[in-house]
């Protein structure tokens, strides 16, 4: 610049106060032309707008204003697990983006599968990475989500894949839709197990989609699922012939036709579950196990409006079916489980039971028996038409029947249960609940001894008493496992000849409940089976004492397990186990014991070097300060309190 005369350059202050300012017109002094007469603002001769510029300046290129097409197309070209893993967690709409994109569609796959024949090696290895499909995932309640669902698609891809998924209580303004059904199909193309609990918002079209890509499915557990019909079901026949077990309950639109498509189309299938679909009728039933290719070996059927047919069929072409149970079968009558016994198509029947049947009679029961060659273990819940002389006369003619559990049957008595001891080979038997039993005394003298019997469980029947007991104990002389909780009836003169008769030795004995059993009953089991002794229930016993613990502490070798809540323990009674140097106690408990106090706490220490759990609740004579103390001396051991 040129000048003259008396002008100078302005020396004043900043021409703008305002940093940002000056730094706008420093940074185009290329364009401003500065002279400045004194006292005098520069003239600005080159053209300048400070708001074009900002805008021109913050300019930036982004990903984001690319479409989702091209974005889908970049997604498709990473190759790592992980990278995808990354860009989903950019945004939800990347991560959208990411569910919309099907396994196979990935540039790194298509590379897989072009190279198989030219480098075996490392194809089985990329495989063995992406395509094992072992990983496990859970999703219950408010984190059953259509995002949390398309993670799992995305994250899994890159680790072995996804093998089993389980979405239970999902939400019904926020859960699991078709859409996140969608994204799991599409994600994850190994799925082997699809487990779906009260999933409100999932219908069909998810389903189907699971079914268009998921070909892989072996195992798929359907539960309160409304929306879910038979166009779904039928998918999964027609795409997933690997399909070995199907359990559907509380399904209401799901009916025969999805049942008949399963039929013929899952050769593979071994297991059938169906539980109050009042669609599902005998058609649907008949179907699934008169296929010719049927490999059917477990069937249960509860709540259902199936008739006398579908028994027939099942006794007839159930070739391969191992276990069964029926339950809640209200339509069908004594002639329909008549029919399924003379069959003779049961026979690899194993396990057996039956539940609130009104159609199990005794002479339905003697039919099954018959029928059933090698019927081993058989369950009646709540036959109020099964008495003592048909439980007898199907003892008698199942001849392979090495355990019986019967509960809430009412009509059976004392004389039927000393009935089937005496007439067949069982090994187990359990009465539950069975309110016909009366404690009568036999005059006439027992016929013959079981001694294949090992375990013997009666809980909870008010009738049982000392005159059943000393029965049971001549008839057993081979029991190992005996549990007698809730008998209220028995007194120390009724257990000690079962004691006294059990010649094999006892290991686990139960006596929770038993209120009128005392000391006299724990020394006499300590001294005739503390060598062989490792599981002792006492809980609820009031008459139970510390000389109890005496015995147990002097006589026990290989007890593991002590139950004494509820009863008379003092800390004089803990003092005495603690002195026992051959036992090592592994569970212990002395909840309720108010004469437990702070004096214990050395002998619970001492006790603790083999204690892996310790129950100590409502044991209000010791404080919290001693608990704490406790808790830090035995920091291996679990403790309640």
């Amino acid at each position: 610049m040129e000048f003259s005369g008396d002008d100078d350059f302005y020396n004043g202050g900043s021409f703008y106060t305002n940093s940002t300012d000056l730094g706008r017109l420093c940074s185009i002094s290329f364009q401003v032309d500065v002279y400045c007469p004194p006292r005098k603002r520069t003239r600005i001769s080159a053209p300048f707008h400070f708001g074009e510029a900002e805008v021109e300046q913050n300019k930036q290129p982004s990903i984001d204003v690319l479409p989702d097409e091209c974005l889908v197309e970049i997604f498709k070209r990473i190759s790592g697990g992980k990278e995808r893993s990354s860009c989903a967690c950019v945004s939800k709409h990347w991560l959208m983006l990411l569910t919309s994109i099907r396994k196979g569609e990935y540039e790194s796959s298509k590379v897989v599968k072009e190279n198989v024949g030219s480098n075996s090696g490392d194809v089985e290895m990329i495989l063995s990475e992406e395509d094992d499909g072992y990983l496990t995932r859970c999703l219950e309640g408010k984190k059953a989500t259509d995002m949390r669902l398309g993670a799992v698609a995305v994250g899994t891809s890159g680790h072995g894949g996804l093998g089993k998924l389980s979405i239970r209580g999902s939400s019904s303004s926020r859960g699991v839709t078709n859409f996140g059904l969608s994204a799991v199909a599409r994600g994850c193309p190994s799925l082997k197990v699809l487990s779906l609990w009260n999933v409100p918002r999932v219908g069909d079209e998810g389903l189907c989609e699971i079914a268009k890509e998921c070909h892989l499915l072996e195992k798929l557990d359907l539960c309160q699922c409304p929306h879910l019909s038979n166009k779904g079901l039928i998918a999964i026949a027609a795409n997933c012939p690997n399909l070995t077990a199907l359990s559907i309950q509380s399904c209401p639109k799901i009916g025969n036709e999805g049942l008949q498509a399963i039929g013929k189309l899952c050769p593979k299938l071994q297991s059938i579950s169906i539980k109050d679909c009042p669609l599902v009728g005998d058609h649907g039933v008949s179907s699934l196990l008169s296929s010719a290719s049927s490999v059917l070996s477990k069937v249960k059927l509860q709540g259902l409006s199936i008739t006398d047919f579908s028994l027939a069929v099942i006794g007839h072409y159930g070739k391969s079916v191992t276990n069964l149970m029926l339950s809640g079968l209200q339509n069908v009558s004594e002639k329909g489980f008549w029919v399924m016994g003379n069959a003779q198509g049961l026979q690899k029947l194993v396990s057996f039971t039956i539940a609130s049947c009104w159609g199990v009679t005794d002479v339905s029961l003697e039919a099954i028996g018959k029928g059933c060659a090698n019927l081993k273990q058989m369950c009646l819940r709540r036959c109020c038409f099964v008495s003592g002389d048909g439980l007898v006369a199907f003892a008698k003619s199942a001849v392979s029947l090495e355990c019986l559990q019967l509960e809430e049957c009412n009509r059976v008595t004392q004389s039927g249960v000393i009935g089937v001891l005496s007439n067949c080979g069982l090994k187990s038997l359990t009465l539950v609940k069975c309110m016909g039993i009366k404690d009568i005394s036999l005059e006439a003298p027992l016929s013959s001894s079981c001694d294949s019997l090992k375990s013997l469980s009666i809980r909870n029947c008010p009738g049982f008493g000392t005159a059943s007991l000393a029965m049971v104990g001549r008839l057993c002389p081979q029991l190992q496992h005996v549990d007698l909780s809730g008998l209220c009836g028995i007194t120390d003169a009724g257990l000690l000849p079962l004691l006294e008769n059990c010649e094999a030795g006892l290991v686990k004995v139960n006596l929770s409940g038993c209120l009128n059993l005392t000391d006299e009953v724990v020394l006499h089991l300590t001294k005739l089976h503390g060598a062989t002794l490792e599981l002792l229930n006492l809980n609820g016993c009031r008459r139970f004492t510390d000389a109890s613990l005496a015995a147990v502490a002097e006589n026990c070798v290989f007890l593991s397990d002590l139950d004494v809540s509820r009863c008379a323990i003092t800390d004089v009674g803990i003092a005495a186990l603690s002195h026992a140097e051959q036992l090592n106690l592994q569970v212990l408990s002395f909840s309720g014991c108010s004469g437990v106090s702070n004096k214990s706490m050395t002998f619970l220490k001492k006790l603790g070097k083999t204690l892996v759990g310790l129950n100590l609740q409502h044991c209000n004579s010791i404080s919290t300060q001693t608990i704490e103390l406790l808790v830090e001396s035995l920091w291996r051991c679990d403790i309640l309190f």
